[in-house]
């Protein structure tokens, strides 16, 4: 097993699975994509473990400057751009291996004027880019059902109806503009939370997030993008967070390698095609009781891996296919 030494502690984000991913992909070689860079982990844990360049994407324009004391130790190795991840197809082909870490960092999470955290004070925003409408426009100008959907659909809130309509109700009031604002609604309107449950408003806060910054559309652009980049043979790495995200890359890696089989025996018959990856772990990894203890935000991570066989083209899967949950609206953009 190797054991990846590189300058963390000067990062306030730690990369969640670093060491399963390097010593699964070991000896890693070669083109390398980190398609969300944040604090750089996985970037400069690539080039410590012999990656000869790594191409270094991230939506969030604070990140690069934040990473400026470092990147100079690395010279003609490390290519930065500000964008999405779904594009990654503009800056790399035929790559030895894509990464993509779907969580928040922590340095985003901590910085309360960023408007991720429930539990710090600051403007209701939490968009990655910086651009674009807020998280405070979609919950004071959507349809109180539109809320609901959003809440359900991509957080699993169960309560979402209710939670709307306090949303609703209050905003009649005044508009929402704080992130404890909302979140103590919230609260307000949920049974109290049982001894180590998590806060009452994460789902929300999920929920709104993956909204404001078109999460899912974004993921599901990314992997056709990496299927078309990888040469073959290959490595797509992806660490998701939660339930939703993993759902789809499973599916996508399971359609992907012919082992999907039907999830509905009444709906048409899969088509048996090319094989165009080869799923490398079956079951997700999870963080070791280590990593567990030293980044207790990564509890929740799971990393799945699939190797290219194929440079053909797959065909085209629909978004219901990989369990993608469609939102109709977004009267708030």
């Amino acid at each position: 097993m190797i054991n990846i030494q590189f300058p963390v502690s000067n990062s306030p984000h730690i990369p969640v699975l670093i060491e399963p991913i390097i010593n699964l992909i070991s000896p890693v070689s070669g083109y390398w994509l980190d398609g969300t860079f944040g604090a750089g982990g996985y970037t400069r844990a690539l080039l410590e473990a012999g990656a000869e360049k790594v191409i270094s994407i991230d939506r969030d324009p604070q990140v690069f400057d934040l990473a400026k004391p470092w990147v100079s130790n690395y010279p003609d190795k490390i290519q930065l751009h500000n964008d999405k991840f779904s594009n990654l197809g503009k800056y790399g082909s035929d790559l030895d291996g894509i990464v993509l870490d779907l969580g928040l960092s922590s340095m985003q999470i901590d910085e309360a004027s960023r408007g991720f955290s429930f539990m710090k004070d600051g403007p209701l925003d939490m968009r990655m880019s910086k651009s674009g409408p807020s998280a405070a426009d979609l919950v004071n100008t959507s349809p109180e059902s539109e809320i609901a959907n959003i809440l359900y659909f991509f957080g699993e809130e169960r309560s979402s109806r209710r939670i709307a309509n306090a949303i609703v109700t209050r905003r009649a009031e005044r508009p929402f503009v704080s992130t404890l604002d909302l979140s103590n609604v919230i609260e307000n309107c949920l049974p109290r939370k049982k001894p180590g449950a998590s806060h009452p408003a994460t789902k929300s806060f999920q929920a709104l997030r993956i909204a404001i910054n078109d999460e899912f559309t974004e993921l599901y652009e990314a992997l056709f993008a990496a299927e078309k980049a990888l040469r073959s043979g290959g490595i797509l790495a992806i660490v998701t967070f939660h339930s939703l995200e993993d759902r789809i890359v499973k599916r996508f890696f399971q359609l992907r390698s012919g082992s999907a089989g039907n999830s509905n025996r009444y709906a048409p018959e899969l088509k048996n095609e090319v094989k165009h990856f080869q799923i490398v772990n079956r079951k997700a990894i999870i963080p070791p009781d280590q990593e567990l203890l030293n980044n207790p935000r990564s509890r929740s991570a799971k990393l799945r891996m699939a190797k290219r066989l194929s440079s053909e083209p797959g065909s085209t899967l629909l978004p219901s296919q990989l369990g993608i949950p469609a939102i109709q609206g977004k009267h708030y953009a």
